[in-house]
């Protein structure tokens, strides 16, 4: 199991778009995923676990990923929260 604590970056949070994005994303792993926010957590597959989290640019919250491919989902997700734009860049 790793643990992984990250500061929100995207824009507008993780509000509806980002994160059906971020489901999507963790969909793709075979790992248990889950995103915790001042405790409470959430199961990052589920877009209504990820919205009760209400996490605004800034918070911190924690993954924890575990699984056999629980390194590339842990390096993906957080390159995923830690981007600057609620949209993915073009290029």
């Amino acid at each position: 199991m790793i643990e992984e604590s990250v500061t929100l970056c995207l824009e507008h949070g993780l509000h509806a778009r980002p994160a059906a994005e971020l489901v999507g994303l963790a969909g793709s792993f075979r790992s248990a995923i889950h995103i915790i926010k001042d405790g409470q957590k959430a199961d990052a597959k589920s877009i209504l676990d990820l919205m009760t989290l209400a996490a605004d640019k800034g918070s911190t919250i924690v993954v924890r990923v575990e699984g056999d491919d629980e390194h590339a989902a842990r390096d993906a997700l957080i390159a995923f929260l830690e981007r600057r734009s609620d949209r993915q860049e073009e290029g």
